[in-house]
């Protein structure tokens, strides 16, 4: 019998192709660290940023901004909660 209250599964972490390619041109180790460290965030907690105004044609955008690490992600959340869409990454 699955624990009612047991660990919490992270979601999977996806890009949109524009996500995908700002994350090919970081090169400096450090940002990468600190991306890396802000989509854990996410993953853990897709709740963990803030939703961004807007209409709801389209997949509810949130954004979670890291001022120390200094990342700014904006994403959505897929429906069953378990997939992280990144559309935009700024490091």
């Amino acid at each position: 019998m699955p624990q009612p209250h047991g660990p919490r599964r992270r979601a999977q972490v996806a890009f949109t192709d524009s996500a995908a390619k700002q994350l090919d041109s970081i090169s400096s180790e450090a940002e990468l660290h600190a991306l890396d460290r802000a989509l854990v965030v996410i993953s853990v907690d897709p709740d963990a940023g803030e939703p961004l105004p807007g209409d709801n044609s389209g997949p509810r955008l949130r954004q979670y901004v890291d001022d120390v690490e200094r990342v700014r992600i904006v994403y959505w959340v897929t429906a069953l909660r378990t997939v992280v869409v990144v559309a935009f990454i700024e490091v």
